[in-house]
């Protein structure tokens, strides 16, 4: 692969949020061949190719290394990788698509409230029945290594096709395992989640392929493209500090700012009036604290940090 690589979500509130996280960042996307479109292009960035793919799909490609980059959920990956750390490298996660992978029963089994509750109820379940009780999900490996960790065996797993949270009521399963952000559709549902039942917290990520082909173009692209990504990052927790004299290396140090110039230092936002407040008191006429939309570095650390994990994995 000559050229990078970058999948986001085809459809939903995913790719939405996907679209105004890279459109932040100077990437605007435009979608080939209409709305059922599975290709783009990001204006910015002429030398990726861009894929509109699920989510599951983009883990499994970067998993197999069919891609360099891509925004998908945490729970999938941690799912479907073998060997995750040698698979793929989260570079940035990115405050949105937020869900938990949890464990959840039946409201009206009132005396499972923990893991341990669910192996003694899975064992009279057993007994009662003369079969083990089902677990519906679509998580296969992350369930078989919580129960284990949790210690129940009294179990069988059914892989579920649809909807995972009303195997219960349709009498497909007696226990869940699937994401949820709010919690209302298990609510509504008649389900609860074990006390200690959450396996997974999970958002979306950007993350890196630490198998597929990273040739010099395509770093130096990725490069490019992370540069302008960590720089809004950085613009969204600094602000811009303007003096009419010049910022003392005093107030520089005690309020870690950044210097741009003898009259112009980026500030960690929180701090920003109480640097302005103190400059005012060392003889600064006027004070100006203005939002930025990038603040770009020479330093590049999940860039680097990322180029640290491929040569580790080779």
């Amino acid at each position: 692969m000559t050229r990078l690589s970058i999948a986001i979500p085809s459809k939903g509130r995913l790719k939405e949020k996907s679209e105004a996280w890279l459109s932040a960042s100077g990437f605007k996307l435009r979608q080939k061949g209409g709305g059922r479109g599975y290709s783009a292009e990001l204006k910015g960035l002429p030398e990726a190719d861009i894929m509109l793919l699920s989510a599951r799909e983009i883990a499994e490609e970067l998993i197999a290394g069919n891609l360099h980059i891509g925004i998908t959920g945490e729970d999938l990956l941690h799912d479907l990788c073998n060997t995750f750390d040698r698979d793929v490298h989260v570079m940035r996660r990115l405050g949105f698509g937020g869900a938990d992978v949890i464990v959840a029963v039946p409201a009206s089994w009132l005396d499972v409230e923990t893991m341990a509750d669910l192996e003694a109820a899975g064992a009279l379940f057993r007994q009662r029945h003369g079969r083990r009780m089902r677990v519906a999900t679509k998580y296969l490996k992350l369930t078989r290594q919580f129960f284990a960790e949790k210690a129940v065996g009294e179990y069988r797993l059914i892989e579920s096709p649809g909807a995972t949270e009303a195997a219960p009521a349709a009498g497909t399963a007696e226990v869940i395992v699937d994401i949820t952000s709010t919690g209302s559709t298990l609510k509504a549902n008649d389900l609860k989640v074990l006390d200690d039942g959450v396996i997974l917290k999970s958002e979306a990520s950007l993350v890196g392929s630490l198998r597929a082909d990273w040739t010099p173009e395509v770093r130096e692209t990725l490069k490019v493209f992370s540069d302008s990504i960590e720089a809004t990052a950085s613009a969204r927790e600094h602000v811009r500090i303007e003096s009419d004299c010049a910022i003392p290396d005093s107030l520089v140090e005690r309020f870690g700012l950044r210097r741009i110039s003898e009259h112009i230092a980026l500030s960690v936002s929180q701090n920003a009036i109480s640097a302005a407040q103190a400059l005012a008191k060392v003889g600064a006429k006027t004070v100006t604290i203005a939002t930025i939309n990038q603040a770009f570095s020479s330093d590049n650390a999940v860039f680097e940090n990322f180029v640290k994990n491929l040569s580790q994995s080779a």
